[in-house]
């Protein structure tokens, strides 16, 4: 074999050594292109079953979601109704409460009227005095005290707002009577000299002055020559009947 023979046979070795090289490189090249390809197949295989699944669990969320907010409003709905009632409730139970105040009112009223309680307040005190003794009055009873003008102040201080009246101590009930028996007149069946000490409890400054009105009790029983005198008291303590 001579040089030249030598040196193709060398070239020839040389490109042959070279196609296995290229063919080994594409073989793994294309190894490499067809495992990536199934990575990427496998794993958009895998998101699409993984969105499907949670698409899946957001609808049913979504489901209980409203659910919920429905039941929550059905809920608030019934306690607003119940709210509502309560409050009905205690406005009633506010209304018969204010009923059994009035009434329990109207009976310590009653009470204090029929004389059977301890009573204290602000008040006046009367004082009727026969008027003094004139020599040329032929009749004695035109300067003495009667039942009549004891009545008289009686009246206008009820009238007034008196809620409790006493004479000399005596306190008066629903059914009290009074009756003149010559120098001293007889309450319920005791008797009581004069003076008559007349005792009101109420507001003092409206009993004063509807006794005081001009041509009201006062002037008449000044007319009829009784001494009178009318006192405000800041308190007047007054006890219940005996027996009541």
């Amino acid at each position: 074999m001579n040089k030249r023979e030598l040196i193709k046979l060398k070239k020839k070795m040389k490109v042959k050594g070279n196609h296995v090289i290229f063919s080994l490189v594409f073989l793994v090249l294309g190894y490499m292109i067809a495992f990536s390809y199934h990575l990427t197949q496998q794993s958009d295989n895998n998101n699409s079953t993984i969105t499907s699944k949670q698409w899946e669990r957001d609808i049913e969320l979504r489901n209980q979601l409203v659910e919920l907010e429905e039941k929550n409003r059905s809920l608030q709905k019934e306690l607003n109704e119940k709210q509502e009632r309560v409050r009905e409730i205690e406005k009633e139970l506010s209304q018969e409460a204010q009923i059994y105040f009035n009434l329990a009112e109207d009976t310590e009223k009653y009470r204090m009227y029929l004389g059977k309680v301890k009573v204290k307040g602000q008040g006046v005190e009367v004082t009727l005095a026969d008027g003094a003794y004139n020599p040329d009055e032929e009749n004695v009873n035109n300067y003495i005290v009667h039942e009549h003008h004891v009545f008289k102040v009686i009246n206008e201080l009820y009238i007034s707002g008196a809620s409790a009246i006493a004479i000399n101590g005596q306190r008066l009930s629903h059914n009290s009577y009074i009756l003149c028996n010559g120098p001293v007149i007889e309450i319920d069946g005791y008797q009581h000299p004069a003076p008559f000490v007349i005792t009101a409890i109420g507001d003092s400054e409206v009993l004063s002055s509807a006794l005081n009105l001009t041509g009201g009790v006062k002037d008449s029983l000044v007319n009829d020559n009784i001494q009178f005198t009318l006192e405000e008291k800041p308190e007047i303590i007054m006890e219940p009947l005996l027996g009541s």
